[in-house]
């Protein structure tokens, strides 16, 4: 299959086609990946659209921040699956797709006509991908799921808490969002090696739960990895409250010391040498990971001693890794990522200027090229249902109908993609 804008190969994903019913963080964040990789990723949304459309500056106009920075390369349709029509629509589409994900429950799937069991009748080669929050299988399956519920569900505040001595607190990023949707990403691609082996699509489930669970207690899991125990929960050199960045007399670094080499030069840079035949702390990474938190208030005590800069002039030299921490503003201003063009400004016809992020991978054989800016509700809906072999008669009647929606930019869309 070619990719929809009509160009040449656009990324080791392109001919694969996306049904992508995902909406907030989680989904949207997988799907990009695919889209950025070449995939052609049609975006089905509610005739209400996907609710971060409306979160932040540009929001009034559908494509608030939030949204712009998870569904560029992605085309929008919108179709009403309380319509039987609408239904209708989507598994004709479906014949053609080699991918349908999907955020919501699988019971509400199924309610609405689209569930596996529907869409695999029509195209057995079908994977179908369910993000939810827990697994079917269990007493969990109903519930309904949030970055911030699965975070307090896999224990990541309490772990801030007792790290920090604070109370309590989100991580100020949906970790669990994004970090499922990568999950996604590797699972969906893995399962169409399958399908491109065995010829059969098939259902899978990926909750965020359980796929979280492995990224808290694989780090703190620790001692209780026994059985009988040889030990309490928590990495040690994690939980210090003094493993921060440190502060210097001008700003704050994070300079990382390990290694017994790393521990000893340290101490030669720093004047006290003796410390590593004299401290019995310094013995081994044994004995120091379980002084981690004193030793880290000694790093701590002689770092505020000096510069950032005269540490950046030291500490390499030494073969210790040292960076500055970044606050928002500077990261923008990076030298390494400015050099990469790892930033960039595009036009959106819409909102205007935007700055975009590139694609974090290189590519010697199949880079990935395509661009398409992030589309408004409905973009593409008269586009899509043309390519899926709907007569100009029909379109016309299932926009009348209210079972599709086509936006603004629809029929210009739809010309321009002709015409390329």
């Amino acid at each position: 299959m070619s990719n929809a804008a009509g160009t040449a190969s656009s990324g080791p994903l392109d001919g694969v086609r996306v049904l992508d019913l995902t909406t907030v963080f989680m989904g949207p964040s997988c799907t990009q990946l695919l889209a950025d990789l070449g995939a052609d990723v049609i975006k089905i949304e509610s005739p209400g659209g996907d609710s971060t459309r409306a979160i932040g500056p540009s929001g009034d106009v559908g494509l608030g921040p939030l949204f712009l920075g998870l569904n560029r390369n992605k085309r929008s349709v919108v179709i009403d699956l309380k319509q039987s029509e609408g239904v209708a629509a989507l598994l004709r589409m479906a014949k053609d797709a080699d991918v349908f994900t999907s955020n919501v429950r699988p019971a509400a799937m199924r309610r609405l006509g689209v569930g596996y069991e529907q869409l695999s009748a029509v195209n057995p080669r079908l994977i179908y991908a369910s993000m939810v929050g827990f697994s079917q299988k269990g007493p969990y399956a109903g519930k309904a799921a949030f970055d911030d519920m699965i975070q307090a569900a896999t224990g990541l505040p309490a772990v801030v808490a007792a790290s920090s001595g604070d109370i309590p607190r989100y991580l100020p990023i949906t970790i669990a969002d994004r970090s499922v949707g990568l999950y996604a990403f590797g699972v969906i691609c893995a399962a169409l090696h399958a399908r491109n082996r065995t010829g059969v699509g098939q259902s899978v489930d990926i909750p965020m739960f359980e796929t979280m669970i492995p990224y808290v207690l694989g780090d703190h899991l620790y001692g209780r990895t026994f059985v009988p125990p040889k030990g309490d929960f928590s990495y040690p050199r994690l939980m210090s409250k003094n493993r921060r960045p440190y502060k210097t007399k001008d700003g704050y670094v994070c300079c990382l010391i390990y290694t017994d080499r790393h521990w000893a030069l340290f101490l030669e840079a720093v004047g006290k040498s003796d410390l590593i035949k004299t401290d019995p702390r310094f013995r081994d990474i044994g004995t120091r990971t379980k002084a981690i938190d004193e030793l880290y208030q000694l790093v701590s005590d002689e770092l505020e001693q000096r510069t950032t800069a005269e540490w950046k002039a030291v500490l390499p030299e030494n073969e210790i890794p040292i960076f500055p921490m970044h606050t928002f503003e500077t990261l923008l201003e990076d030298e390494h990522l400015a050099s990469t063009g790892f930033f960039h400004e595009t036009e959106h016809p819409v909102v205007g200027k935007i700055l975009e992020t590139a694609v974090p991978s290189e590519w010697s054989g199949t880079p990935p090229n395509r661009h398409l800016p992030v589309p408004s509700l409905g973009e593409h809906t008269v586009q899509v249902l043309d390519e899926a072999g709907f007569t100009a008669a029909e379109i016309e009647s299932l926009l009348a109908s209210g079972a599709v929606r086509a936006g603004a930019l629809s029929s210009v869309s739809n010309k321009e993609t002709k015409t390329s």
